[in-house]
């Protein structure tokens, strides 16, 4: 059995003292023994980290003592090794680049729509109201290319920075419509809900992303794999390694989740 933890995690939540905890949770980290990034940014937290099972959730409940992470939610998955070469925490200006200060996730959370419920509206063929379900991929195109829900708008994004402008330009084919954007673990697609919204779109962000998705749902409506920002590449729908990694896979966890 695969003895190595592998955790991803997000929480827009304001931080005055990014620097200051950057050294805290650094220490704690390397104690800890584990690899992988930390993000931290005035909005919030963004991490995948890896290791030893108990020192993961150690790390993770002292992590949440402090009321600012207590909310904070994990996507876990398991491998033989650790797929991460060694341990970064940095501080950013976003935790996730959109480049739009006026989206300000860290004041309120997107409403989100849960793999059940999108589960119910995809195989009937509409939401609870009858109205028409557009499925938003929010990810950069190599990552569509391993996989992607059936019928999802694919805007050939190379970075997020461009979803604002893409998401302008394609307005008209949205309005009137139940729009779920969906991310690998729920930070791009938290984001690009609420830029949505703030075109006049009924969006609504898919809770826990697709790594959510598949540990509720399976491959149920999905296509492929589900690229990850490690060694192991990709993640099949039972979340376990799809392939080695290859030399070209751009293997940094800085785009995002």
């Amino acid at each position: 059995m695969a003895s190595v933890l592998n955790v991803s995690a997000y929480l827009f939540t304001r931080i005055d003292d990014p620097a200051a905890l950057r050294v805290t949770l650094r220490e704690r980290a390397t104690v800890a023994g584990m690899r992988g990034t930390i993000l931290l940014a005035e909005e919030g937290i963004n991490l995948f980290l890896a290791g030893p099972a108990d020192s993961v959730r150690g790390f993770l409940d002292d992590l949440r003592a402090d009321e600012r992470f207590t909310s904070l939610t994990t996507r876990d998955s398991w491998s033989d090794a650790v797929p991460f070469g060694k341990l970064l925490v940095k501080v950013k200006r976003e935790i996730i680049r959109m480049d739009r200060p006026e989206v300000r996730p860290q004041d309120g959370r997107a409403p989100a729509v849960s793999p059940d419920t999108l589960r119910r509206w995809l195989d009937r063929g509409a939401d609870d109201e009858g109205r028409e379900v557009v499925l938003v991929d929010t990810r950069n195109a190599f990552e569509v290319d391993y996989g992607t829900f059936a019928g999802a708008r694919d805007w050939r994004l190379e970075r997020f920075t461009q979803f604002p402008d893409a998401a302008s330009a394609h307005r008209d084919e949205l309005v009137g419509k139940t729009v779920v954007s969906f991310c690998t673990g729920g930070i791009r697609c938290e984001k690009a809900a609420w830029y949505l919204r703030s075109e006049g779109v009924d969006a609504y962000q898919l809770d826990g992303g697709i790594l959510g998705w598949f540990d509720a749902q399976g491959d149920a409506h999905w296509d492929g794999e589900c690229f990850v920002f490690d060694e192991r590449e990709a993640l099949d729908a039972e979340l376990t390694p799809a392939r080695a990694a290859t030399a070209s896979a751009p293997l940094t966890s800085s785009a995002g989740v």
